[in-house]
C-alpha cells in the first residue's frame, strides 16, 4: 500500500543507512528547536519521531524528511509563554486538521504560483540560515553566564574536526559509494574523539548547556496518548485558533517547497495535496501525543537525499532509530562530537546553497534579480514562510506592471464612417487605466466598435472598465460596440445593466477568472 521498500532508484540499504546518518543528525536539531518553542527537549524529540514517521508513511514526497523546525517553533514560543504547552498541543491539533483540509481541498496546487526567483531566495536564504545555526556550536557559557566564542585549543579542535569530517563526505564518494559518506565521518570523529580523548563538546555537552542541568539525558520513554488538558469551548479556540492558522501555512509552505526542491534534485515528482495531508495528520498525532509538531526539514532531506535516501524506508528508518536512540542507545548517542554535527550541515549548507544564481542574476532582468536577493535577505532577518509571501507578493506586482504596459490600440475605420478600435494585449486590474485612456469618446464618431480578437479580459476590474468605457460614449449620446468578447463577458455585463451594445460575431470560447463564474 505504502510503496515501503522501494520507489524507484532507492535501495534498501541505501535507504536504511541514509535514515540512520538523518536520525543523528536530528538530535542537536529537535533539542534545539524544542528550547526555541519553550518546552522540553523530550518534546521536540518526539515530534521529530513523530513526525518523521507519520510523513514518511503517508506523505506525498518519498524521501523527504519532517520533524520539529525553527520556522514553526519561533510562532509557538509566544503561545507556550502566554499560555502553556497543553494550548500548545491543542492549537497544532488544530493546525494539523486545516493542513489536511488544505490537501483534501486540492489547496496544495497554489504552490506553483511561487516563482523560480523566489525559490532560488528560498534555498540561499534557507542555506544561510542553517550555516548561521551551526555558529552557535563555536559558543559556550562562561563562569558569569554570558555566551563567548571558543577560542584556543578548543576552538582549534573543533575547527580540526569539523575540517575532518567534512573532508570525509567529500571524498570517500570518490572512492566508495557503498555507505553514505555522512554515516562514516559522524562514526569516524566519534572514534577519534573517544580514542585521544579530545576535550570537545559532544551532544550531552550540548543538552545540558540548553536545559542547565547537569544530571540531564536525553534517554526517555515512550510517547504516551493524552487528550490536551485545556477547556474546550469558544474561549480556547481563540486563543489557538489565530497560531493553529500561523502554524499550518507556514508549515504547508515550507513542506512544499522543500518538495519542490527535492523533485528538482531527484527528477521526480512528489504529491503536494497528499503531502499536506500527511503534514496534517502528522501535527493531529503529535497533538495527542505531547509532542510539539512540525513540517518538512530541508536540511535532513538534503543529507537523506545526498546519503542515497530516496525511499519512504528512509524516513521510516530515521524516526524508528531515533525512537531507539531515546529508548535504547541514549548513552551513546549523547557521545557523538558536535564537530561532527556542525560538519555534516556545514556540507548541506554548500549544497543547498544556489552558488549558480550568481551568474544567473547578471543575466536575467534586474526585477528577478532583486526578488532573489529580497527573499534571501527576508529570510535570514525573519522567517521563511514570510519570505515567501513577500517574494510571490513583489513578483506579481512586477508582473501586474509590466503587463500592464503592454495594452495598446491599433485604430482604423469601417464603412459609414464607423471608428474601430483593434485592442492588444490583456486587460486586467493593472491595464485598465490605460484602457481607458486609449478612447476619445468626446471626438469619436457617432459608431465605435472595440475588437477583443487579439486581447483577454482577464478579471471583473476588466469587466468593469469595459462598462465604464460604455457609459462614456453613451452620455457623449454614441453607441459603443464590442467584438470578439467572450460569451462569459456579455452574460457578466448584461447581469450588471451594461449599456454596451455587443456583436456577437466570431466571438471566442474562453473563461474567464471571475468569482461570479465559480
Amino acid at each position: 500500500m505504502f510503496d515501503i521498500i522501494r520507489h524507484h532508484s532507492s535501495s534498501v540499504r541505501a535507504d536504511v543507512l541514509s535514515g540512520l546518518t538523518v536520525a543523528l543528525a536530528l538530535v542537536p536539531e529537535a533539542i534545539a528547536f524544542a528550547f526555541v518553542a519553550g518546552v522540553e527537549p523530550m518534546v521536540g524529540l518526539y515530534a521529530a519521531f513523530i513526525m518523521g514517521l507519520v510523513t514518511a508513511l503517508i506523505g506525498g514526497r518519498p524521501g523527504m524528511i519532517s520533524g520539529a523546525t525553527g520556522a514553526m517553533a519561533v510562532v509557538m514560543v509566544a503561545l507556550v509563554s502566554s499560555h502553556g504547552v497543553q494550548y500548545l498541543f491543542a492549537a497544532v491539533l488544530l493546525a494539523g486538521l486545516i493542513q489536511i483540509l488544505a490537501g483534501v481541498f486540492k489547496l496544495g496546487k497554489f504552490i506553483r504560483i511561487v516563482p523560480y526567483p523566489v525559490m532560488i531566495g528560498f534555498v540561499n536564504g534557507l542555506a544561510i540560515v542553517i550555516f548561521l545555526a551551526q555558529l552557535d556550536q563555536f559558543k559556550l557559557i562562561n563562569a558569569l553566564g554570558d555566551e563567548v566564542w571558543l577560542t584556543g585549543e578548543p576552538l582549534y579542535i573543533m575547527l580540526g574536526l569539523v575540517a575532518l569530517t567534512m573532508a570525509i563526505i567529500h571524498f570517500l564518494p570518490k572512492l566508495t559509494t557503498a555507505v553514505p559518506s555522512s554515516l562514516v565521518a559522524i562514526l569516524t570523529v566519534t572514534g577519534i574523539v573517544l580514542y585521544f580523548n579530545l576535550d570537545t563538546r559532544n551532544v550531552l555537552d550540548f543538552l545540558k548547556s540548553m536545559t542547565g542541568d547537569d544530571s540531564a539525558t536525553m534517554a526517555g520513554s515512550l510517547p504516551s496518548f493524552a487528550i490536551p488538558a485545556v477547556p474546550w469551548n469558544l474561549e480556547t479556540l481563540k486563543v489557538i485558533l489565530p497560531y493553529s492558522c500561523i502554524l499550518a501555512a507556514v508549515g504547508l509552505i515550507e513542506s512544499l517547497l522543500t518538495l519542490t526542491v527535492i523533485d528538482e534534485m531527484t527528477s521526480t515528482r512528489g504529491k503536494g495535496n497528499k503531502e499536506c495531508i500527511g503534514q496534517g495528520i502528522g501535527n493531529m498525532t503529535c497533538g495527542v501525543f505531547g509532542a510539539m509538531g512540525g513540517c518538512a526539514m530541508i536540511g535532513q532531506s538534503m543529507i537523506n537525499i545526498n546519503s542515497g535516501g530516496r525511499g519512504r524506508l528512509s524516513g521510516i528508518t530515521a524516526a524508528l532509530a531515533l525512537l531507539a536512540f531515546i529508548l535504547f542507545t541514549a548513552k551513546y548517542i549523547e557521545m557523538i562530537p558536535l564537530a561532527a554535527l556542525v560538519g555534516v550541515m556545514f556540507i548541506v549548507v554548500l549544497g543547498t546553497f544556489e552558488w549558480a544564481s550568481f551568474k544567473v542574476m547578471r543575466k536575467v532582468p534586474k526585477h528577478d534579480a532583486f526578488v532573489i536577493v529580497l527573499v534571501t535577505t527576508v529570510t535570514v532577518f525573519t522567517d521563511l514562510a514570510f519570505a515567501v509571501f513577500v517574494g510571490v507578493i513583489v513578483s506579481a506586482l512586477v508582473f501586474a506592471w509590466e503587463h500592464a504596459k503592454h495594452i495598446n490600440v491599433v485604430i482604423g475605420k469601417e464603412q459609414d464612417d464607423c471608428k474601430v478600435y483593434r485592442l492588444n494585449g490583456p486587460l486586467f486590474f493593472g491595464s485598465v487605466a490605460h484602457f481607458l485612456d486609449l478612447f476619445d469618446a468626446k471626438n469619436d464618431p457617432k459608431d465605435v466598435i472595440v475588437d477583443f480578437e487579439n486581447s483577454r479580459v482577464a478579471d471583473h476590474s476588466a469587466l468593469d472598465a469595459i462598462d465604464t468605457l460604455a457609459e462614456r460614449y453613451v452620455n457623449a449620446g454614441k453607441t459603443l460596440h464590442l467584438r470578439h468578447l467572450s460569451p462569459d463577458c456579455v452574460l457578466l455585463l448584461k447581469k450588471a445593466g451594461s449599456l454596451v451594445e455587443v456583436n456577437m460575431i466570431e466571438d471566442p470560447h474562453y473563461r474567464i477568472g471571475d468569482d461570479k463564474l465559480d
